[in-house]
This record gives structure tokens, sequence and C-alpha cells, in this order.
């Protein structure tokens, strides 16, 4: 028996905002939309990999959703984290500085999306 990661889903306060920004920051692409009559699922993917994301938009949230103290974090490899990250910062998103855990081991920066979600960006 086998397992395979199949979406992560975080809620959202703003739909059409949150998909620019995932659309234009990361390049995912909305492949497909679930609507209900009250709230509505939208899965964005990476041209490569099956891995989705799901944006959950429910309809009569007035308040912004506390992200709390267990979320950390999701994460993407970039080919070029240079231009990447000098983009992200071009695009006026909240962006954090490049590091790296130890010598040797990849680079990466936080960019943070609408809602104050983090993703981590990994030089690929």
């Amino acid at each position: 028996m086998g397992y395979k990661f199949v979406h992560s889903c975080i809620r959202v306060m703003d739909l059409e905002a949150s998909i620019e920004f995932y659309q234009n920051a990361l390049g995912l692409k909305e492949s497909r939309r679930k609507e209900f009559s009250d709230f509505t699922l939208v899965y964005l993917k990476a041209d490569e990999g099956d891995f989705e994301l799901e944006l959950t938009y429910n309809h009569d949230q007035k308040e912004p959703y506390i992200i709390g103290n267990g979320y950390s974090h999701i994460a993407l490899t970039v080919d070029d984290l240079q231009k990447s990250y000098k983009k992200h910062q071009d695009m006026g998103y909240k962006v954090g500085e490049i590091t790296s855990l130890s010598e040797g081991s990849n680079a990466y920066y936080f960019i943070t999306d609408p809602d104050g979600y983090d993703i981590e960006i990994i030089q690929g």
C-alpha cells in the first residue's frame, strides 16, 4: 500500500487576491474549482508534479483567520533563487532574507501571501 500527497488546504479571506498572488508570485495555475452554496474551493498547481494547493474561501467569513503557532510553511523549489528573490522584492511582496541552515545546504527565503501564510522558496 502506497501513499502520495494530493493537496494541502489553506483558508483565504480574499479569493481573487490569493489566486493572483499564487499565480503571479509562484506561477501556479488553477487546475479546478468547486462552487458550493457557502464556500468555494480553488485548486492550484505547478507545471511539474501533481500536488495541489487548495484555497478554501468561506463566503460568510468576516474576520481574518488565526494562523496560530502550529502552521509553519509550505515549500517550493526554484532553479534561480536570486532571480526569484529579486522578482518577489520588485513585486512588493513581503520577503525575508536569503539564508541557509548550514554550510553547503541549499539557500532559501520566505515570502508571505495575502493572508499571512509563509512559503519557503528553496534553491533547487
